[in-house]
């Protein structure tokens, strides 16, 4: 079993940046993909993020590439998302969750967070 509590979110300007941070209990944190996912209002939730187990790799939805970092600190049991030149378009509930697989979506999705809000403003 893995809880996940994700903070950091909160309201920022157009251009701005926001750290959210997602704390994992339990022991087995190490043995999973960390994905960051966030959903808008009226909108189906969509990926943003993954790292893998290790923080070797990582991969990002096109729409953040070049401006948000994921990033994984396994000793503290925690993962980051590091959000940069953000746009109000940016603006929506993010959600971290423990994931099975590297290279899928929500399909290999083990545990999810109760999500933190990121309201940009323009």
């Amino acid at each position: 079993q893995v809880q996940l509590v994700e903070s950091g979110g909160g309201l920022v300007q157009a251009g701005g940046s926001v750290r959210l941070s997602c704390a994992a209990s339990g022991r087995t944190f190490s043995n999973y993909v960390m994905d960051w996912f966030r959903q808008s209002p009226g909108k189906e939730r969509e990926f943003v993020a993954a790292i893998s187990t290790g923080g070797a790799r990582t991969r990002y939805a096109e729409s953040v590439k070049g401006r948000f970092t994921i990033s994984r600190d396994n000793a503290k049991n925690t993962v980051y998302l590091q959000m940069n030149s953000l746009k109000p378009e940016d603006t929506a509930v993010y959600y971290c969750a423990a994931d099975k697989f590297f290279d899928s979506s929500e399909i290999g999705v083990a545990y999810w967070g109760q999500g933190t809000q990121v309201t940009v403003s323009s």
